[in-house]
């Protein structure tokens, strides 16, 4: 988390890909341009998720680049062999420039990994805004706050207010007209699906069936099933099966367990069924994928 502040004319260049990012304007407008040339305008209080990374901030799309942000480092651009670093800081996490006419403004990263990570991002469009409101101002004038003090836990404190934004964009994202969240995030707001996908992720290993489910959430098996395949987009098994297999992808990078080990622990009485069921859910048998991701051979 950083908190920038700076007197216009200004323009940032934000270098590296990051999987995603939350930017905020506290108290102007400012101007994003994602790296397909889109702008995008933030009013006082608004906020961005940014999926992608390698964008430009700016107070207005006019304004030329003036500093890159590489590697979490500021660089003048033009300065010769582009070494000249500029981290003004005037308290921890802040960087800028603090005149009266300075503009204010958050910039987060959140820290996604692995393939449960990936599921979100699939999902996400380019950027998604949130508009100012009660909800949203006190949160970005606490992290302004929290941002610049330097005390134990810090970090915890901030990426808990990164991640109280994120589900806020998201509700927000998925309330206008119009733009609806495709997949299992936008099946989520549904009562009934939603109550049936809480418990496939809350439980993954249990041997649900969709008839188990739809009973669970007081549906017939038939109504169930199509009402769940129309809002997330494929039937409750074959979702099922992803939502394993997705975990099982991270258990195998991340972890030194089995393969019969991470089989049982998503729901296979067995490796070789599971195996099966990975490769043709990944493209790859899970020791192949564990190979590849460097964590050491299959078990």
């Amino acid at each position: 988390m950083r908190k920038l502040i700076q007197p216009p004319p200004w323009s940032f260049y934000l270098a590296d890909p990051e999987p995603l990012t939350a930017v905020a304007a506290l108290e102007a407008n400012l101007t994003i341009v994602l790296h397909n040339a889109q702008a995008h305008t933030l009013g006082a209080g608004d906020i961005a998720l940014i999926k992608g990374g390698e964008y430009t901030i700016a107070d207005s799309p006019a304004t030329p680049c003036q500093v890159i942000v590489r590697n979490g480092h500021k660089y003048v651009t033009g300065a010769g062999d582009g070494n000249a670093v500029v981290d003004q800081m005037s308290a921890p996490r802040t960087f800028g420039d603090d005149q009266p006419s300075a503009i204010t403004m958050l910039h987060g990263i959140y820290e996604l990994h692995g393939s449960a990570g990936d599921r979100l991002l699939e999902l996400l469009p380019a950027i998604t805004t949130v508009p100012a409101g009660p909800r949203t101002r006190p949160l970005l004038e606490l992290l302004a706050a929290e941002a610049a003090r330097d005390e134990p836990g810090q970090d915890a404190v901030l990426q808990r207010f990164l991640d109280l934004i994120l589900v806020i964009a998201l509700r927000s994202w998925g309330t206008k007209t119009g733009s609806r969240p495709v997949g299992w995030l936008g099946a989520i707001a549904d009562p009934a699906i939603g109550r049936a996908l809480a418990s496939l992720h809350a439980d993954p290993q249990h041997g649900w069936t969709t008839a188990m489910l739809a009973n669970q959430v007081g549906m017939s098996r038939a109504a169930f099933c199509a009402r769940f395949a129309g809002l997330v987009g494929e039937p409750p098994m074959a979702y099922l099966i992803g939502w394993r297999m997705t975990l099982a992808a991270d258990k195998l990078r991340n972890t030194d367990a089995t393969v019969a080990a991470v089989a049982r622990e998503v729901g296979y009485d067995n490796a070789f069924s599971f195996s099966t069921a990975f490769k043709r859910v990944r493209g790859q048998s899970p020791m192949n994928w564990r190979r590849g991701s460097g964590t050491g051979e299959g078990r």
